[in-house]
């Protein structure tokens, strides 16, 4: 089974830079091919797709609001991966939340795909 968990979140002001970070740990990784994706969830509202990285990496998928802003990424060793946030705005706060789901697992901005989650961390942009 994996773990998975968030660090980065903090307060920052529109216009301002974050990195999150996702470490998995538990399951053998070769054994256990995981695409990662971030979602996020703002008070009263559902939780939506962010971001999604293949297991190679090579292939990177994003939601519209925040295409050119954020860059989804993971180490060499696939074993964490990161979310570049760039241009903050107040409306990019909530709660962010790092996902895995098998690499042949389709609908990556589905929640239903992802089977392993963290716990969260929560991200505050100040106007």
């Amino acid at each position: 089974q994996v773990q998975l968990v968030e660090s980065g979140g903090g307060l920052v002001q529109a216009g301002g830079s974050l990195t999150l970070s996702c470490a998995a740990s538990g399951r053998t990784f070769s054994n256990y091919a995981m695409a990662m994706g971030w979602f996020r969830q703002a008070p009263g509202k559902e939780r939506e797709f962010v971001a999604t990285i293949s297991w190679s990496g090579s292939s990177t998928y994003y939601s519209n609001s925040v295409k050119g802003r954020f860059t989804i990424s993971r180490d060499s060793g696939k074993s964490t991966a990161y979310l570049l946030m760039d241009s903050l705005k107040p409306e990019d706060t909530a709660v962010y939340f790092c996902a895995a789901r098998s690499a042949t697992t389709s609908g990556y901005s589905n929640v239903r795909s992802y089977d392993t989650w963290g716990q969260g961390t929560q991200v505050t942009v100040s106007s």
